[in-house]
Formats: C-alpha cells, structure tokens, sequence
C-alpha cells in the first residue's frame, strides 16, 4: 500500500519521463492571456480536452496571437503538480496547424491595424515635388544603402542626406527602428525612406513588427517603405505613405532624373529662345508700322501740314479780298451817286414830313384851340361838368392863363 502523496509522485515521475518534447495537435478550447505575461489555455478534440500554460519567456518569441476555436500545433511536456495531482502541458512553442506562424502573425497584425486605419488612403501624405533634404533609415555599412546613394548620386546628387543607422533585423531590430523613424521625424526632412535590402521572411520581419507601423503611423514626415525585393510586402508598405519595390526604386520613384530635368531644360530654353526671337520679331513689325503710323500722325507732320493749308487758304483769302477790294473801288462812284440821290430823297421826304407835323402841332395846340370867354370847370383838381354843380359849391374856373375860384350862388 502507498499515500497519495507517493503515488502522485510517482506518477509525476513517469509522466515526464514519457512525454518529453512532445508534439500535440488540437483546437483552442479557452485561451487567458495573464497580466502576469503567461498564457494560459486548453486545447481538444472530439473526445478529450487538455490544459495547457506557457511561461512568459516563451510567449515573448511568439510571433502571433492564439484566438479560441484556432487549430494549433503544441511542443512541449507534460507536467504534474503533485499537491493536487493535476497534470498540464507545459508548451514552449506553439504552431498554427497548417500554416507558418509568420504568416499567421502577418494576417492578424494586418487586420488590426487595418481596421484601426493605419491603411486608408485618406491619411497618406503625398510626396512633395521638390525634395531638398532626405532621411535614409537603414543598416549604415548594407548594400541597400549604397545602392541608394548610388541612385542618388546618378539622379539627383544635389539633395542633403541624413543617414540614420540602424539594425534591419534581429530581435531588437523593431523597436530600433521605431526608434530611428521617431527621431528621423525630427530632422525637418523633406522624406524618410525606411527599408533594407532582401532575405528571408524571418530576415525581414522587423517591418512586420507593430511598433514599426505605429512609428509610421503617428510620423509628420512623408515616408517610402523600400523593403526587399518586389515580391516582398511587408507590413511597413501598407502604413507607410509610400511603398517602393526596392531601396534602389524608391530613389527613382521619389528623385527627378537630372539627365531628364536637364534635357527638359534644353528642349525649354529652345523653346523659350523661339519664342522670344518670334515675339522679338513680331514686336519689330509692331515698331516699324507704328513708326510709320506716328510719322503720319506725328505733330510736326500735323502743323507742316496745317501751315502749308494756312498758306494756301491766306493766299486765297488775299486774293479773294483783293478781288472784292477792286469791284468795290469800281462801285464806289456808282454807289456815292446812288447815296447821294438817296439822301437827297430821303431829306425831301423828312422836310415835307417834318412841315406836316408842324401844322399839326399849330392846329392840336390848346392855346389855339380855346375860344374866348370859353374856361375850364374843376373841383379839387378834378374837371366837372357845369351841370353838376350845386348851389353854394365851390368851384375853380381856368382858361389858358388865369385861375378863378367861384361860388355858384344859383342854378338857372
């Protein structure tokens, strides 16, 4: 006979003893991840369940998320606590049944940070037209590096660049990067250019990293993504404002060709020598024939003019005048004759008219008119008839020489 204690001992021996390294394939039945860091779960079938833990040290590598209901690849061993004889899985990897855990990882960091809009078009930031300054954040001593200053120096070799060294892969790569976009961001660049060259999906996944695309994400700087080689997509393409094929694409796609602007600027100054020479000419045709128009309607051809019209119009008035001046001298006999004889009737005419008016005047004269013993009747100054007088009224009586003043005593 053996205690409890023994026996879950002994079991606890030979349970670990047997199930070393093991390999367990079953669906997330409950998943816990604890404040603590560990995460607990359990796993099943159709038939039976397990629980399952794994230590924080081992849930830092892992690289994606376990969600309840998952089809999941365990590694690990079984373990006992003996005080009350449980037994757990005690996992140090964990797989996705059928797919790699990158590749897992790299959906679900994609889903969320798409549904959070890290991708929508609204917010990228164009790319400014004239770039001045660049940032190139990358690994100092790598081939991706030097082939974008080689790009540069064959395109464009007038800009300033800034290099930001910094590991491109490894565990500690993505918070290095982070860390060299934030201060990149700072550096008042035109563009930081993020990337390095290609490798395997394990080289690169620094740029799948969720610290790198939150740097991204929250940047002022318009930034390029040039990670790998085309056919490599990496998170960091889809947050950043730009994504380019390669490190070397991203120089061309963001920097003029110097051969080309060069070119351009020929073809402009041809251009531009035409045009001038063709406005040059145009505007000497406008000049002549505005000469010409001005020497027509010049001032000095205006009064030339007008005083060669005054000339010949006080040429004509002097011979008019000197004609007329003649034909009066001959007509002045006629006239004076004819003035003469007009006066002579016009006098005769006044003489006979002035005897009339005289006689006239002779024959309305009051004085001559009045008869004697004839004699004007008034009162206050105002002529009355005779007959209107009343006895014992006061009158005046007046010829053409003497006043007297009556009383009429009686009327007969």
């Amino acid at each position: 006979m053996m205690s409890v204690s023994s026996l879950n001992t002994k079991i606890k021996s030979l349970l670990e003893a047997t199930f070393m390294h093991t390999l367990v394939e079953g669906e997330v039945a409950s998943v816990t991840y604890h404040t603590s860091g560990h995460l607990y779960f359990s796993i099943k079938d159709d038939k039976s369940s397990i629980k399952c833990v794994m230590w924080r040290s081992s849930v830092t590598r892992m690289k994606f998320r376990i969600e309840k209901g998952m089809h999941i690849v365990v590694e690990g061993s079984v373990s006992v606590y003996t005080p009350r004889g449980e037994y757990q899985f005690q996992t140090v990897r964990i797989e996705p049944y059928g797919q790699g855990a990158l590749a897992l990882a790299y959906e679900q960091l994609k889903k969320k940070l798409k549904d959070k809009g890290y991708f929508s078009p609204e917010r990228k930031k164009p790319m400014p037209k004239h770039i001045q300054k660049i940032a190139l954040v990358t690994a100092k001593d790598s081939a991706a590096l030097h082939d974008m200053l080689k790009i540069i120096e064959h395109r464009w070799a007038a800009i300033e660049v800034v290099i930001v060294d910094t590991l491109v892969q490894g565990e500690q790569s993505a918070s290095q990067i982070a860390r060299a976009l934030r201060y990149a961001d700072t550096l008042h660049v035109d563009v930081v250019v993020v990337g390095r060259g290609g490798g395997s999906t394990e080289d690169l996944w620094a740029f799948n990293e969720e610290v790198v695309a939150d740097a991204l994400f929250s940047m002022n700087t318009p930034t390029v993504s040039a990670v790998g080689h085309e056919v490599d997509i990496m998170i960091s393409d889809f947050v950043a404002d730009l994504r380019a094929p390669t490190p070397s694409a991203a120089m061309e796609m963001i920097l003029p060709d110097s051969r080309e602007i060069l070119y351009t600027l020929t073809e402009l100054s041809d251009r531009y020598t035409y045009t001038i020479n063709h406005k040059i000419q145009t505007l000497s045709h406008k000049l002549l024939h505005a000469e010409e128009i001005l020497h027509h309607s010049s001032p000095s051809r205006k009064l030339q003019e007008a005083h060669d019209n005054f000339s010949t119009v006080k040429d004509e008035f002097s011979r008019v005048i000197a004609y007329k001046l003649e034909r009066l001298n001959e007509m002045i006999p006629q006239k004076k004759e004819q003035l003469k004889h007009s006066l002579s009737f016009v006098l005769e005419q006044k003489r006979k008219t002035l005897e009339l008016m005289q006689k006239s005047i002779i024959m309305n004269n009051p004085k001559n008119q009045c008869k004697i013993g004839w004699a004007k009747t008034s009162i206050n100054g105002k002529v009355v008839a005779l007959s209107s007088l009343k006895k014992n009224q006061k009158f005046v009586l007046e010829d053409e020489s003497t006043k007297i003043e009556a009383l009429c005593l009686n009327i007969l």
